[in-house]
């Protein structure tokens, strides 16, 4: 009986062109079949897309092969969550309505198996990046989306193209690791637990696989990205582990 659950991040597919994307797909799809026959739970943890925007009968073209195969898990009884993340916080009702995935708009606390995890894709959290807030903010609020969504497909899609353009997917920019004191989800998540306890902190969103220990009790897991690292966790009933992904 399958039990495993799953934990993936900014796969940023359509960045940062065709070719690039199509190969990082087929690596995603690959990595699902792997997976697949000891998954009981998929949590996608945002940035899936390097931009998503639904228009009322229009979605963007592509991604059709990990679609599939989000459907084909959903059927075989896999529950799916879908995170919003910076670059693909304007998903709606599509994937629910198609595949039956589970949309989280900000945090997700659960509980399996005795542990206590708080999930979210990590954007706005923590110190500092108040630019960024302000704008995630304005880009959330529901008239922002109405605005874009009166704009055409064919003149919203190329503006959004043009964003994904300037990103640092496009530019293939690693992140690096300072400090436990400098990495800001770490003291998001210590901010947490002087609230309430959890056992696991896992964010996306900071492109560098972590895994660091909050306390002799909790850890804060970031599951990394798709373009560098392949990276993702897994939860086994018992214990929460960083993996990585190797095409067999």
């Amino acid at each position: 009986m399958a039990k495993n659950i799953y934990f993936a991040s900014d796969f940023h597919l359509g960045s940062p062109n065709y070719n690039e994307s199509r190969k990082r797909e087929e690596r995603i799809v690959s990595w699902l079949n792997f997976i697949e026959p000891n998954c009981s739970e998929l949590f996608l943890m945002g940035d899936v897309f390097d931009f998503w925007f639904e228009y009322k009968t229009v979605v963007p073209k592509g991604f059709i092969r990990l679609q599939g195969k989000l459907a084909q898990m959903a059927d075989r009884g896999i529950k799916i969550y879908f995170f919003k993340g910076n670059h693909d916080m304007w998903v709606n009702d599509y994937f629910t309505k198609e595949i039956g995935i589970e949309i989280i708009s900000d945090e997700l606390i659960i509980e399996r198996n005795g542990k206590k995890f708080y999930l979210h894709h990590g954007d706005g959290l923590g110190p500092g990046d108040a630019k960024y807030k302000f704008l995630r903010k304005i880009f959330r609020n529901p008239f922002c989306q109405w605005a874009f969504s009166i704009l055409p497909p064919r003149i919203g899609l190329s503006i959004a193209n043009g964003w994904s353009g300037s990103s640092r997917v496009a530019s293939n920019k690693k992140e690096v690791f300072i400090s436990e004191e400098s990495e800001w989800l770490a003291i998001y998540a210590k901010e947490q637990l002087a609230k309430q306890h959890f056992d696991y902190f896992i964010f996306g969103h900071r492109h560098l696989p972590l895994d660091i220990n909050l306390n002799e009790n909790s850890r804060y897991l970031n599951i990394g990205e798709w373009i560098n690292y392949s990276s993702y966790g897994v939860f086994d009933g018992e214990d929460l582990r960083l993996e990585y992904y190797s095409n067999p």
